[in-house]
C-alpha cells in the first residue's frame, strides 16, 4: 500500500519540476482589453498584436475604447444620480463629482488622442 502511494506522488513531482507551467486563462488579449474600455496606446502596445496593425486600425480600436469608457462611466454617473435623498448621503455627492472629472478628463483624452493619431496617418 506505501509503494503504491508513492508510485502515484513521484509522477505528479516529476511532471511539476520538468514541464513549463501551463498558460494562464486569464491573460487578456488585445480586443478584450479593449472591450473593457483599455484606450491608452502605452498600454495597448504591451500586446504584441498592437504593433502588427496600422496606425488606422490602432486609432479605430482606440476610439471604440474611448466610447466604452464614456459609456461606462455614463452609467456609473445615471446610477450615482439615482440614489435617493443624497443629502443624507453626501459621500454619493463626492462620488459623482469625482465622476464628472474622469468624464472630462476622458473629453481630454480623446481630443489629444485625435492629434496624435492624425499626425500619424
Amino acid at each position: 500500500m506505501y509503494n503504491t502511494y508513492m508510485d502515484e506522488i513521484e509522477p505528479k513531482e516529476q511532471n511539476l519540476s520538468s514541464a513549463p507551467p501551463p498558460p494562464k486563462k486569464s491573460d487578456m488579449t488585445l480586443h478584450e482589453a479593449v472591450d473593457f474600455g483599455e484606450y491608452d496606446p502605452e498600454y495597448l502596445a504591451n500586446f504584441a498584436e498592437w504593433h502588427t496593425l496600422s496606425p488606422h486600425i490602432q486609432w479605430q480600436m482606440v476610439r471604440k475604447a474611448l466610447d466604452v469608457r464614456r459609456r461606462q462611466m455614463v452609467t456609473q454617473y445615471a446610477e450615482l444620480c439615482n440614489v435617493l435623498d443624497l443629502r443624507e448621503k453626501p459621500h454619493i455627492q463626492e462620488s459623482i463629482k469625482r465622476v464628472e472629472k474622469q468624464l472630462a478628463d476622458l473629453a481630454k483624452d480623446r481630443e489629444r488622442l485625435y492629434v496624435k493619431f492624425t499626425d500619424q496617418m
